[in-house]
């Protein structure tokens, strides 16, 4: 193609030159006819490039394995109605056990997902609205923090993290496991003595206190505990029976260990809406089913996947680029990427208690992917998010989205001591 369009520019200075006909006036059209048929062509042969194999797509999970430092991964694939399970590494640091699609997994911040998709189901049904405020399900004698000229909180700025609240309770008690601090009793009293960070709606500030004080909401409107209103609106419909706030003995052996002790496997209960949820390979299947609408799996309102906020148009976006510059904020998802082409991809990234944790989809592809490191020795090589974004785009067959405008340092995996569920330790 070059050298056509080349070879064209130079007979075009030879005329002009030396007022010598090299090629009759026809001649001209016809080789500009010749180079738009090689361009169609060429645009064809991009058009109907093939999108990689899922022999090749765990291939490259090897590699993303390998650069990484880590003990263990669990990759999962669903591609339109092809489904791969893939498991790396050890379950626990020097058993030579390969993590397989039962191994148990801690979510983390992924749990915020099934929050949001509770919140739009409940909206759905009238039993809420998402412009309601907090206020509205606050326990009794609570006062709820308010922005200036007394703009509430709604569960639609808990959701998109715009509620200006802190991002954890603080501060948390030494040696308590991951993901049971703070409780209902211990969020409510803190809550009334908080300062808005800034005024509900203007400025994104990711909050792990505000997704568990959502699920609250959800379930006084409800009338039943988070953990019943997860289960029997969500999990069950799913058939997710390894997905869980509360691990049986049989779980808890079955879950990932990553490098260092990171305290005991319990009931999570306590933040199921931002971080608690326990869940497997073969479960994320069916969820990856579910929000990507394959055919035979259970419906989700289509608002659950909705952009309802511009990032552009806040003051400020603080904690939601772990994955990728964020082009719109959903109800615990962000978007990447611009939503007019087909590479744009919803995510949700997770870490914390030895794990991260990564779900993204490309819905306009039926194409998504589940991620689940736990952490090893040494300094990861790459960034695992970008890794997995450009790995999901090879199975789209679309263009990769460009990296992060700030590129995050490497995550650093060194062995901790269990302490406890600190920010350093929350999830994200």
């Amino acid at each position: 193609m070059t050298h056509l369009r080349t070879r064209l520019r130079y007979i075009d200075r030879i005329r002009s030159n030396n007022g010598d006909t090299l090629i009759t006036a026809p001649s001209f059209p016809v080789i500009r006819a010749l180079i738009a048929i090689v361009l169609v062509a060429s645009a064809n042969s991009v058009g109907t490039q093939q999108p990689i194999s899922l022999a090749d797509a765990t291939a490259r999970g090897q590699e993303i394995f390998q650069q990484s430092a880590i003990t263990s991964m669990v990759l999962v694939i669903v591609r339109n109605n092809e489904v791969v399970i893939k498991g790396y590494g050890e379950t626990s640091p020097g058993n030579g056990r390969t993590p397989d699609l039962h191994s148990e997994i801690r979510l983390c911040s992924i749990s915020k997902v099934f929050a949001g998709d509770l919140l739009t189901r409940l909206s759905a049904a009238g039993t809420v609205n998402l412009d309601d405020p907090l206020q509205r399900y606050a326990p009794r004698r609570i006062k709820v923090p308010e922005g200036p000229g007394k703009s509430p909180i709604t569960l639609q700025d808990l959701a998109t993290h715009t509620s200006g609240l802190p991002r954890e309770v603080l501060p948390s008690p030494a040696k308590v496991p991951h993901f049971t601090f703070p409780g209902y009793a211990t969020r409510w009293a803190w809550l009334p003595k908080q300062t808005l960070k800034a005024p509900p709606g203007t400025t994104a500030l990711y909050s792990n206190a505000g997704f568990d004080l959502l699920g609250d909401a959800l379930a006084a409107a409800a009338h039943k505990p988070y953990a019943q209103l997860l289960h029997e609106t969500l999990l069950q419909p799913l058939d997710m029976w390894d997905t869980t706030l509360f691990p049986t003995t049989d779980q808890c052996a079955r879950l990932l260990q990553p490098t260092g002790d990171q305290g005991p496997c319990t009931s999570t209960e306590a933040s199921g809406s931002s971080s608690g949820v326990y869940s497997t390979g073969a479960d994320m299947v069916k969820l990856l089913k579910y929000l990507l609408h394959t055919p035979g799996s259970p419906a989700q309102p289509a608002a659950a996947l909705s952009v309802y906020l511009d990032p552009a148009k806040l003051k400020s976006v603080q904690g939601l680029s772990h994955a990728g510059d964020p082009t719109g904020i959903g109800l615990g998802w962000v978007q990447l990427g611009d939503p007019a082409t087909p590479s744009a991809i919803m995510q949700k990234t997770g870490g914390g208690a030895g794990f991260s944790t990564y779900i993204a989809l490309n819905s306009s592809r039926q194409t998504g992917i589940f991620l689940a490191v736990t952490w090893g020795k040494g300094d990861s090589k790459i960034d695992l998010f970008y890794e997995a974004n450009n790995l999901l785009a090879a199975l789209a067959n679309v263009p990769p989205l460009p990296p992060k405008t700030r590129p995050a340092p490497s995550p650093r995996h060194r062995p901790k001591r269990h302490r406890a569920a600190s920010p350093a330790h929350h999830a994200s």
